[in-house]
């Protein structure tokens, strides 16, 4: 079954199990109940991210909901008060590692040598991703835009285009080089990750650097193929993030 077709039931089920609000037999609860029932859903909350960046990391965003919340000692229904689909708790799970992508960028943006700052963004995004499969599948699919992992996202890639413009200018970066040609490049170490598992620390370097080794200048080398276009790149962000139980496939 799809993650999206599973979480609708899940979420149908939840609904129908939710306890009534209010004392016995319905009368007002007592004052102190308020503060108590705050306190435990602060906690509960907390209990379920801790499981989700646990479960995010090890197995990625499709991750069973229901194992998350028997990790976190509590109901499916709960689990879903909290964060009302899988998008939201990723969002909120993930805030911690997308910063760390987008802290990379700007860290390498005070490299002071241009091809010395790219590499070792590339480098670091490709080693994050091997120890984080929620990471490596976030960096290649979209989440709704309001959402504050897409705003840190933004802010990376701002970063990411100037790294790149500036290793162009400074001759040490292919002039044919896209931005898109770097989410090429995280797809396909986000594939790697997945199918490498706890092999992945391993095995990415040398995948980066037969890649770093091509973004070079060129020289007398054939001109590449055309790269493909941002919108292109958005369709396929948004179908993989179908894939992940997240939005919907494009049409």
């Amino acid at each position: 079954m799809a993650p999206d077709e599973q979480e609708r039931r899940l979420r149908a089920d939840a609904a129908g199990n939710r306890e009534p609000r209010g004392g016995p037999g319905g009368s007002p609860p007592r004052a102190a109940q308020p503060q108590r029932l705050r306190a435990d859903a602060a906690r509960n909350r907390e209990a379920v991210l801790c499981a989700a960046r646990d479960a995010f990391a090890r197995d990625g965003l499709t991750a069973p909901l229901e194992e998350i919340a028997r990790t976190a000692g509590v109901g499916i229904g709960t689990l879903y008060r909290r964060f009302g689909c899988r998008e939201q708790l990723i969002a909120a799970a993930l805030v911690e590692p997308i910063t760390a992508y987008a802290d990379a960028a700007e860290l390498a943006l005070a490299e002071p040598d241009a091809w010395t700052g790219f590499a070792g963004f590339v480098r670091r995004i490709c080693e994050l991703q091997a120890g984080n499969r929620g990471l490596a599948d976030l960096l290649v699919i979209t989440l709704a835009p309001d959402q504050q992992v897409e705003c840190i996202r933004a802010r990376a890639n701002r970063s990411m285009l100037k790294l790149i413009e500036r290793a162009k200018a400074a001759g040490q970066l292919r002039l044919d080089m896209a931005a898109e040609d770097l989410l090429l490049l995280l797809i396909g170490s986000s594939a790697i990750a997945a199918a490498a598992g706890a092999e992945a620390p391993r095995a990415m370097p040398r995948f980066v650097e037969l890649l770093l080794a091509a973004f070079r200048p060129a020289g007398g080398a054939e001109p590449l193929p055309p790269p493909p276009t941002r919108a292109q790149m958005r369709r396929v962000m948004a179908r993989l993030a179908a894939e992940h139980g997240c939005g919907h496939a494009p049409g």
